[in-house]
């Protein structure tokens, strides 16, 4: 064999990396700068662990592949996410090739944290890279890193960087494609007679299962740290015999007669010699400036204070979106009038005409109208997210958690259920409990998301038409509020009862105040914005379609708006739940609305514009004023106050979202829990709505 063909064999040879790291350490950030648009997303077969894939290319003609691990905190095996990095690190994964070298990217700011899950991996015996990310932050807080003393304390590689603006990203490919040897040995120690014990149990584990010695290790420090002795499961399925519990058993008595805890040893040793790593290589000149953070925690995670504290921020946040948001819906609003004007003053009249300007334009223009405060909204949330108060907004949250039984990791999920339940519901695959995950993911879609909003506006303009801006937001407030205790409600009894389990620790590092990034904000705000718009330009587009033609046929020339909607198929399936839906206060053109909004919210608003325009009201210049003018037979006025707020609280409980139903199917595993969680929640909607509308009778309201 020639020398030129070895060195073309070497060229053509693929290496497979893995990128590790935890949440929030700029993994994801690298992966895309590794992989460019080369990436190929899905699931790991049989879970709902995302998967991604890609390609990065070192030269011309050598390509390695790059594998992009869930997020997580270390590799206990407790969640789905750690169950999967674990495995495909260790080859188990039968879907994915086992990486030959690991990127584990690690926050320059919170070396003691992200050298956990560092020292785990190496305790795998597999090459590692440290990718020392984020630098410029560490720098800003005034913390100065020995690199090559990192490294060699470490006994790999670690390249620094600023991967969101991709600098080290040459260092980092010029070590990717040296190669890197695994020369790791274990530096961290515990007890002798924990070490001891902790060798007996992989002597066992390499015997009677055939694991290699990395992974003998990690089985070995993970079951002596638990509390209950390997899973039922486990036993029955062969992975563990009943000899190997009954030992492992009799091995945890021994330590405990000696004094050994076991539960918290190998973490109290790994985070013994990570502690002292950090104090060897970092230099913090930033002592006072760590002083001053706790002094604005200790007001801001105050346990009353810090709470009052949150919820005037969220009433700052409704003020703003009443406020700055009124100008530019005036102006989108004016726009969509115009062009429906136009299209009538140059279209000759027929059902063309009338499905662009009543269908089309007063369907999908209603909704497009609520953009503005839709992107106050983000823009609010991903402000406070950046700055890192939505963590503290976390670690105060756990108190009332605790409360009903859930812990500090759901709250992650509920938060980002404010902008749409199905980013809650996917978030959810980091709590470790599958039933405190299951709890979460039901209760997820009672937290109010932005499509609630166009809805709460409307009715709240109807409600209080001449209410200034603070009084508006006040009502807003109201409405979440009352999401977030019947999520809290609900959660408690269904941990009372179906789903029973005991609550979990919570830990939480909080992470430094940030200077927020504004491109960063603006680009969640654009992505949002174009998901906003998508829907419209296609799930609400095609539903204000459909809708029209069930309101406007069979066509009856001869009769008048009102009477020919009613006779239309929509006002006949409306009059056919009327009954229903009248202990509500709703009549028949609510019901249009109630059934479109079931398959996305913000359709209620666009139904209302498509039937207000077919109506008796269609002169009417606004959809508050057609909705000031709507009437019963007798003459009594259809949106009254008291029917406001009863249509309010329907929409805080009910669950009017297809795409929320199928991922949760996809979640769970099928569709038995996303029925249950339909009917619960439409049961929830409709109990509460009737008891606002007829206590509020009872009591001389109207």
């Amino acid at each position: 064999m020639t020398t030129s063909t070895v060195e073309k064999e070497t060229k053509k040879f693929i290496k497979t990396i893995a990128i590790a790291g935890n949440p929030n350490s700029g993994k994801t950030t690298l992966f895309n700068a590794f992989t460019k648009l080369k990436q190929k997303v899905g699931n790991y077969p049989g879970v709902t662990v995302e998967k991604k894939m890609g390609e990065l290319v070192l030269a011309k003609d050598r390509v390695v592949n790059v594998i992009d691990l869930p997020g997580t905190y270390s590799l206990a095996v407790r969640s789905m996410d750690e169950q999967i990095a674990h495995d495909v690190l260790l080859g188990k994964e039968k879907s994915t090739q086992k990486p030959d070298v690991v990127v584990c990217v690690v926050d320059a700011g919170n070396l003691e944290r992200n050298l956990y899950l560092v020292s785990q991996i190496q305790d795998m015996q597999i090459p590692i890279v440290v990718a020392l990310n984020m630098m410029d932050e560490a720098k800003r807080q005034g913390k100065r890193i020995d690199v090559r003393k990192l490294s060699s304390l470490l006994g790999a590689p670690v390249v620094p960087m600023v991967a969101k603006r991709q600098e080290g990203m040459d260092e980092m490919k010029q070590v990717v494609a040296n190669g890197v040897e695994a020369s790791y040995q274990r530096q961290w120690k515990m007890s002798p007679d924990m070490e001891e014990e902790i060798e007996n149990v992989v002597k066992l584990l390499v015997e009677q299962s055939g694991m290699s010695r990395p992974e003998a290790f990690g089985d070995a420090v993970r079951l002596l740290s638990q509390a209950n002795l390997p899973r039922e499961e486990d036993v029955k399925s062969g992975r563990y015999s009943s000899d190997f519990v009954k030992v492992l058993r009799n091995i945890q008595k021994r330590l405990t007669g000696k004094g050994v805890r076991c539960r918290s040893a190998a973490i109290e040793a790994r985070y013994g010699w990570i502690k002292w790593v950090v104090h060897q290589t970092v230099v913090d000149k930033n002592i006072k400036k760590n002083v001053i953070t706790q002094k604005i925690d200790a007001v801001l995670t105050h346990k009353f204070l810090g709470l009052g504290i949150f919820v005037a921020l969220m009433g700052f946040m409704f003020y703003l979106i009443f406020f700055l948001a009124a100008y530019p819906m005036g102006w989108i609003e004016a726009g969509f009038e115009g062009l429906a004007s136009l299209i009538a003053a140059n279209m000759p009249p027929g059902d063309l005409q009338g499905l662009m300007t009543n269908g089309i334009i007063a369907g999908v223009g209603g909704v497009l109208v609520f953009l503005p405060q839709i992107l106050i909204l983000y823009f609010f949330i991903s402000l406070l997210q950046d700055t890192g108060y939505m963590s503290r907004a976390a670690f105060m949250m756990d108190r009332l958690m605790s409360k009903v039984g859930l812990h500090g990791k759901s709250f992650i999920p509920l938060l980002s259920s404010f902008a749409c339940a199905i980013p809650g519901v996917m978030a959810s695959r980091t709590i470790e409990n599958p039933k405190d995950r299951l709890v979460t993911i039901l209760v997820a879609p009672l937290m109010s998301c932005s499509a609630r909003l166009p809805v709460y506006t409307i009715m709240i303009a109807a409600l209080i038409p001449e209410a200034t801006a603070w009084e508006k937001a006040r009502v807003m407030l109201g409405m979440y509020l009352l999401g977030i205790l019947g999520a809290c409600l609900m959660a408690w009894l269904f941990k009372k009862t179906l789903l029973k389990s005991q609550r979990p620790v919570f830990l939480l590092e909080l992470p430094p105040y940030r200077r927020p990034s504004f491109r960063a904000v603006i680009m969640h705000m654009w992505e949002r914005s174009r998901l906003f718009l998508r829907r419209a330009g296609t799930i609400i587009l095609t539903l204000s379609i459909v809708l029209w033609v069930l309101m406007t046929y069979p066509k009856s020339d001869s009769l008048e708006p009102g009477e020919a909607l009613r006779g239309s198929y929509a006002g006949q399936l409306g009059q056919f739940i009327e009954p229903a839906i009248k202990p509500l206060g709703y009549d028949w053109r609510i019901g249009i609305g109630l059934i479109g909004s079931f398959a996305a919210r913000e359709v209620f608003v666009s139904t209302m514009n498509i039937v207000f325009n077919l109506s008796e009201e269609a002169e009417t210049d606004t959809l508050r004023e057609a909705f000031a003018k709507a009437h019963w037979p007798d003459g009594r006025p259809l949106f009254t106050p008291l029917v406001c707020i009863s249509l309010m609280i329907f929409f805080v409980f009910a669950l009017q979202c297809v795409s929320t139903l199928v991922i949760v199917a996809r979640e769970t595993g099928g569709w038995g829990w996303p029925f249950f969680q339909l009917s619960y929640m439409t049961v929830l909607a409709y109990v509460a709505a009737f008891i606002v509308y007829q206590g509020g009778r009872i009591f001389g309201f109207t």
